[in-house]
């Protein structure tokens, strides 16, 4: 009986990293529109950022996009997939507090719906890293079955 459990465990284990690896895919995707259109129009980004009160507005617009688009790289491949979901995450909550409280929570009214899930994605690639189909699974692999 203990091998049947030990061997479930292992088989099952394969559709969570499935899952894993096409929810990175996903995020990254949602992400690339926002990102190349505060890299395109980089000058009307940070005046927008000023406008709407966020602090340092140049210097956190050149942090957002560099995260953003190093996120996207970095979540696509599964590397350093924990660290880099943090500090989108930090980008995330800032969207939720300077661009989209105001308006609550429905994505129809650009409210926090949206950054609001890909918090939480973000934070169960934070909590459970990238999976098996990673570049971190290959550099990092423990000893624990994941």
């Amino acid at each position: 009986m203990r091998d049947f459990i030990g061997e479930s465990r292992v088989l099952l284990s394969y559709p969570r990293n499935i899952i894993l690896l096409l929810a990175r895919v996903a995020v990254a995707y949602g992400f690339s529109v926002p990102a190349l259109m505060k890299i395109d129009n980089f000058e009307t980004t940070s005046t927008w950022f000023s406008e709407i009160g966020i602090p340092f507005a140049t210097f956190t617009a050149y942090m957002v996009s560099a995260i953003e688009v190093s996120g996207i790289i970095l979540l696509i491949l599964g590397l350093f997939t924990r660290y880099i979901s943090i500090l989108m995450m930090a980008v995330m909550f800032g969207a939720i507090f300077f661009v989209h409280l105001q308006h609550g929570y429905a994505a129809a009214d650009n409210g926090i719906e949206i950054p609001l899930y890909y918090s939480l994605f973000l934070s169960i690639f934070a909590s459970f890293g990238a999976g098996k189909f990673s570049i971190d699974h290959l550099l990092f692999k423990r000893k624990e079955n994941e």
